[in-house]
């Protein structure tokens, strides 16, 4: 290969590389924010137990992303089939359902139950949509404290619904940052065929003065885009003039 050939390829797998890196540290922080969210509405709903599902693969089966709880762990090694349970349901229809009680329903999906242990006696589910697609389910389950569970009400259902519309913004975010990452790994594992190789040049590329900066940039820019909207607009707006002035600085030293 000739060495002008080797430059280029080194330089995209440099960028593909910062755009893992990139995208890993965008991820963590949006996890964090769904589990809070998650945690925030349950209260109001006066749950302790509640999850988020999202499709997992083509056939239409729903994995467990975040959930809290006393099974929380549990959930998240648990696949429920296309169209099973109160979840697959939801997300097929795109409308939210109660139940309240699950031993009267013979489309409850009881071996998420029978795997962890605890006792699904009541659900609300209301679907997470995005860009007028339903990309998961929100679910809370039971009550605080001891059955017998007062039922959910209207009100809490139109809170779960306000509560889904804004966990949805984040789940899309989050799967958005995680597809990235995880086509660029796989590109990244297709791009060499010595892997001692290739994990050195990896490991060399992530300890340079220039990786790092980036990654420094990234959770700056991570830690303002947390602080609120006014502060993500202000960010934006900042970084926008920085590439401005540099495309002007560009232009006018090729003159």
């Amino acid at each position: 290969m000739a060495e002008h050939e080797s430059n280029a390829l080194n330089e995209k797998l440099r960028r593909l590389v910062e755009t893992i890196d990139v995208a890993s540290v965008l991820t963590e922080p949006l996890s964090r924010s769904i589990q809070s969210l998650l945690t925030v509405s349950a209260a109001q709903i006066d749950c302790d137990e509640a999850s988020v599902l999202v499709r997992d693969g083509d056939e239409g089966d729903l994995r467990f992303l975040i959930a809290i709880g006393s099974v929380a762990d549990q959930l998240l090694n648990i696949r429920v089939p296309a169209g099973k349970g109160i979840a697959g349901f939801v997300y097929s229809s795109g409308q939210p359902m109660v139940i309240a009680d699950t031993a009267d329903q013979e489309s409850f999906y009881a071996e998420v139950d029978k795997e962890t242990g605890y006792s699904t006696q009541m659900i609300l589910a209301t679907p997470l949509s995005y860009g007028g697609e339903v990309i998961g389910v929100l679910e809370y389950i039971n009550r605080r404290g001891e059955p017998p569970f007062a039922a959910f009400t209207p009100d809490e259902m139109d809170r779960a619904a306000a509560f889904a519309e804004a966990i949805a913004s984040l789940v899309h975010a989050y799967q958005s940052a995680k597809l990235f990452r995880d086509l660029g790994e796989e590109m990244l594992g297709e791009a060499g065929s010595d892997t001692a190789d290739v994990r050195a040049w990896l490991s060399n590329l992530r300890e340079s003065p220039e990786h790092r900066e980036m990654m420094d940039l990234a959770l700056l820019v991570r830690e303002v885009a947390s602080r609120g909207g006014n502060e993500r607009n202000l960010s934006r707006e900042v970084l926008e003039s920085v590439l401005k002035y540099s495309a002007t600085k560009d232009d006018f030293f090729s003159i």
